[in-house]
C-alpha cells in the first residue's frame, strides 16, 4: 500500500478544520505546483495518508 504525506499552510487548512471533515474529506482545489498536481491524480481512494 502507497503512504502520501500532505501539508497545507495553517491559515489556509489547518489540522482542526481536517479533523473535523474527518473521513469524507473535502475538495482542495488550491494547488498550484504540476507536480503535487499529478501526484494527487496518481492518489486512490482508501491510499493511506499521512498528515
Amino acid at each position: 500500500m502507497q503512504y502520501w504525506l500532505l501539508k497545507s499552510e495553517p491559515n489556509v487548512w489547518s489540522i482542526d478544520q481536517q479533523l473535523k471533515v474527518g473521513p469524507k474529506g473535502a475538495d482542495w482545489d488550491g494547488v498550484r505546483n504540476y507536480q503535487a498536481a499529478n501526484n494527487f491524480k496518481k492518489m486512490k481512494k482508501g491510499a493511506g495518508v499521512k498528515l
